[in-house]
């Protein structure tokens, strides 16, 4: 047995979520529903603009990590930040849910800080994310340790890693590491506007090293170029041993060894859309890693994924166990 079930390699962000109207979205020239990366300056006079905001680690592959910990996953993260006050507070948080977080901090005289990600919440629940990634952007192939790559059983990378001048070199170290040590590769997509900006290498990726591709509707419209979902579906199976594509209220896809599932979601009341596709990975991992067949998985993503949109904040409030279980799941 590997020493961990799933290792994540991502951006380390804190989160600050905050209400927003819409009103306030177009004043303040925020494009609403998709996650753009701000500068220092420009993080600055949002987050003095906002109103009453709550501070929570996160980072798309952390919440996944997280979530993963939170069933009692054996598992780790890679991601950098500074070590300064937020970098701290992630390191507390992280590890405090029970997940291994090695990565060494930038030093105090780095002049840039540790990533933040400003969240505004909408009354519908959509989140529009302005994302300063600070120190975060500069891991590189250094951060990362291939003996703990090789003890992995998978690693999760993230799509939004794909912006930095050396996360491709960082992604190719542990993929080699994780898959000459008979481990499997995931990753997940993260944005249509991250895909647009590096979809050669996420191709590339995808068919030589990954085994399991997540996804949401429009990201994998946007990676094939294509508004024929199905026909997008089609493509990614023909590359990625297990697709699973979520489709917001309509569920998840999934395609794998000729087969398609559809899985329906578990309706809830949004309140807070950040996190969905982040802990359905988490879920879906969770049950891949202990063994339930992949329509199983799914269910638990949704579960998941139901869970995290009914609050605040994208890290699990409820007993997602106790969930599985009262949905005849465990």
């Amino acid at each position: 047995m590997k020493k961990y079930q799933v290792v994540g390699i991502g951006n380390a962000m804190v989160d600050v979520l905050a209400r927003a109207e819409d009103a306030f979205l177009a004043e303040a020239g925020v494009e609403k529903g998709i996650m753009q990366l701000i500068d220092m300056e420009r993080a600055v006079d949002l987050y003095s603009r906002v109103g009453p905001a709550k501070e929570v680690s996160g980072g798309s592959a952390a919440n996944t990590i997280a979530g993963i910990a939170h069933l009692g996953g054996r598992t780790a993260y890679v991601g950098k930040v500074k070590d300064d006050q937020l970098g701290a507070i992630f390191a507390h948080d992280l590890r405090a849910q029970g997940a291994g977080y090695e990565t060494a901090m930038a030093p105090k005289s780095e002049e840039a800080e540790t990533g933040r990600c400003i969240v505004l919440v909408t009354p519908d629940g959509e989140r529009s994310m302005n994302t300063y990634l600070g120190v975060t952007e500069f891991l590189s192939a250094d951060d990362i340790n291939e003996d703990q790559m090789a003890e992995a059983e998978w690693i999760y990378l993230e799509g939004y890693r794909f912006d930095g001048p050396d996360s491709h070199a960082a992604f190719a170290k542990a993929v080699a590491a994780c898959k000459g040590a008979g481990g499997r590769v995931s990753l997940t997509l993260s944005d249509p506007f991250c895909i647009e900006r590096h979809r050669d290498a996420f191709r590339d990726m995808i068919r030589d090293h990954v085994d399991l591709l997540f996804c949401n509707r429009a990201e994998m419209r946007s990676m094939y170029q294509t508004e024929d979902f199905d026909a997008a579906l089609a493509q990614a199976a023909s590359e990625v041993a297990i697709v699973a594509c979520t489709d917001s209220e309509h569920g998840v896809h999934v395609l794998a060894e000729g087969q398609r599932w559809h899985v329906p979601a578990v309706p809830t009341q949004i309140v807070d859309a950040t996190g969905a596709g982040d802990l359905f990975a988490g879920a879906f991992l969770w049950g891949l890693t202990n063994g339930h067949d992949l329509q199983t998985c799914a269910m638990m993503g949704n579960v998941a994924a139901s869970e995290v949109i009914s609050h605040i904040g994208a890290r699990p409030e409820a007993d997602l166990k106790a969930l599985f279980k009262g949905q005849g799941l465990l």
